[in-house]
């Protein structure tokens, strides 16, 4: 039997392995850059730049303790407290997102005559006429921590009975904490509730 080995088949198996080789050598490169370079120096870039946001825009109190971070909601349910849009998986970062009901859906019927329900238990001299849509309807990411001046506005002679604070003083830090449009022109006016429940409980420590 005659073994053949023709010049082409050299070629072509040189090309196969230097093809390969290549492959690897770029493989490893790209692991290299976008594995292990990219993030460390985008991680130190956020870090020195903006520190607070890259670790979470995480909120202290006055003791240097961590209760929250800006970004995402909490549920209140102390009577003396602001309390925050419905939120249909409990605030949960990890389980981002709501049942996207209809509006003729029963369980979003249900939750709404619950959450009225409670409205006028815990605000029996508001009328629900001037309850805000915000304070019984869910986000759609269900971590809102925010909702409208009049939503928290509306709280404001439930609150100032229980604690003692004037009604005028409330008004005052609620329209600190209000923050404007995004850009003067995106998006709407908004109260940040964790921001302002701690400023609250730190005017009721007064």
């Amino acid at each position: 039997m005659v073994k053949v080995n023709t010049e082409s088949d050299e070629l072509e198996r040189e090309f196969k392995g230097f093809y390969l080789l290549s492959v690897v050598r770029l493989c490893v490169v790209f692991i290299i850059l976008c594995g292990i370079v990219y993030p460390l120096a985008s991680t130190a870039i956020a870090q020195v730049l903006m520190p607070s946001q890259a670790n979470g825009s995480l909120l202290k109190n006055s003791a240097g303790q961590v209760v929250g971070s800006e970004l995402i909601g909490q549920s209140f349910t102390n009577p003396a407290l602001f309390h925050g849009r419905v939120s249909s998986i409990d605030y949960k970062a990890e389980a981002s997102g709501s049942n996207n009901y209809g509006p003729s859906n029963p369980d979003m019927l249900q939750r709404t005559r619950d959450s009225i329900n409670q409205w006028k238990i815990d605000n029996p001299d508001v009328p629900i006429s001037e309850l805000p849509i915000d304070l019984v309807t869910n986000s759609g990411s269900g971590l809102d921590p925010h909702i409208s001046p009049a939503a928290a506005s509306v709280q404001i002679l439930r609150i100032s009975n229980l604690t003692g604070i004037p009604a005028d003083q409330l008004k005052e830090l609620v329209t600190k904490y209000t923050e404007g449009r995004d850009l003067g022109l995106f998006g709407e006016e908004r109260v940040n509730v964790l921001k302002l429940n701690m400023a609250l409980s730190e005017m009721s420590a007064k």
